[in-house]
C-alpha cells in the first residue's frame, strides 16, 4: 500500500510530505513514476513530495496517514532505512 503523511517538513520555501510503500520499493517506484515524481526525490526509503502534489497523490491512490503511523508501517515492513545509515554511518 502506498502511504503519504502530512506535509509538515519545511525546505526550499514549501512544506514536504513523505511517500512510502509498506510492501516494496518496486511498488513505491512504480507509483512515483506513474505520477510523474522524479527519481531524484527518492531518499533511501521514501520520496519527498511537495505539499502542492499531496492531494493529487491521494486522489491517485495514496492513503493519507499521520506521520507516526507512516513511520510505524514503514518499520514493520522492513523497508525503513535507519537515520545512521542515511548519514553514512555504519549499520
Amino acid at each position: 500500500m502506498i502511504l503519504i503523511d502530512d506535509a509538515v517538513w519545511p525546505a526550499h520555501d514549501t512544506l514536504w510530505a513523505h511517500l512510502v510503500s509498506d510492501a516494496s520499493y518496486d511498488e513505491l517506484h512504480e507509483f512515483a513514476a506513474r505520477h510523474g515524481i522524479p527519481r531524484r526525490g527518492f531518499d533511501h526509503d521514501h520520496y519527498d513530495v511537495p505539499e502542492s502534489r499531496r492531494a493529487d497523490l491521494i486522489d491517485g491512490g495514496a492513503v493519507a496517514v499521520p506521520g507516526l503511523e507512516l513511520a510505524r508501517r514503514l518499520e514493520r515492513s522492513g523497508l525503513r532505512v535507519p537515520q545512521r545509515v542515511k548519514r553514512g554511518l555504519s549499520a
